[in-house]
């Protein structure tokens, strides 16, 4: 049984790193689809966006042109680059900030919808935090550099 206990952390800690980079890597796949889709929508419409960003959404310091612009923008390209895993902290800080300002900037948010956007930025913060994980262009791209020869 003492055995049995003394093992039991090593296992633990070879399964979570086995893990990790596939748990990153759904988590980005995950919360680039929440983005996009979102991104997608605003495109699908412009004039309807360019009305919400004039009538209901209110960004602090930006012309509503602007801001659906800069939304928009930051929706598509940096969920995109969270798919790939491509300059992976910087997407994932770049989406934290659209959530963010979707947060200050929307007073029609319910309780419950807050939430959601609490929760995508808590998650986005993990991938800061972590990077996007084993599965990624980032990672490529450091054991190509770290080597000093071609990726493959």
């Amino acid at each position: 049984m003492k055995a049995l206990l003394h093992k039991l952390p090593i296992l633990f800690e070879q399964t979570s790193s086995t893990a990790r980079p596939l748990v990153l890597l759904l988590l980005r796949l995950w919360l680039a689809n929440v983005f996009f889709r979102s991104g997608l929508t605003k495109l699908d419409d412009w004039d309807t966006t360019l009305l919400l960003f004039t009538e209901e959404y209110h960004v602090p310091l930006l012309p509503p042109a602007m801001a659906a612009v800069m939304g928009t923008f930051g929706e598509t390209v940096f969920s995109s680059l969270l798919v790939a895993g491509l300059f992976g902290r910087f997407a994932a800080a770049g989406l934290f900030v659209v959530n963010l300002m979707a947060v200050i900037s929307y007073p029609g948010l319910t309780d419950i919808t807050r939430q959601y956007h609490y929760y995508w930025g808590m998650l986005l913060l993990v991938l800061f935090a972590f990077g996007p994980g084993g599965l990624s262009l980032d990672r490529l791209w450091q054991r190509w550099h770290h080597k000093g020869r071609t990726p493959y």
